[in-house]
């Protein structure tokens, strides 16, 4: 079964935050980290894996996406924190 992932990167200063969605979290990662990725994801250098929640439609993915792009950015942060407190960079 396919699973779809929504997902958040950093850049390495947590400063920028990028939010996307994908049905192969550790090929998407790489794209990023070679900068095939985005390009706003490679104008600014924002590459580390700090948050990611993995659903069974490809639906529940783009719309948790969209939802989370609508946040203030401290909700954000407030969500990655829960489960990321160190803020390091998920190695998948």
């Amino acid at each position: 079964m396919i699973k779809y992932y929504c997902y958040i990167l950093s850049n390495k200063d947590r400063t920028v935050l990028y939010i996307g969605y994908t049905d192969n979290l550790k090929r998407r990662i790489r794209q990023h980290k070679t900068s095939n990725g985005s390009g706003f994801s490679k104008k600014y250098n924002v590459n580390e894996l700090i948050y990611f929640e993995e659903f069974d439609k490809n639906k529940e993915a783009r719309s948790r996406e969209a939802q989370l792009k609508n946040w203030i950015k401290e909700w954000k942060w407030n969500l990655i924190k829960k489960s990321n407190p160190e803020l390091k960079e998920i190695e998948i």
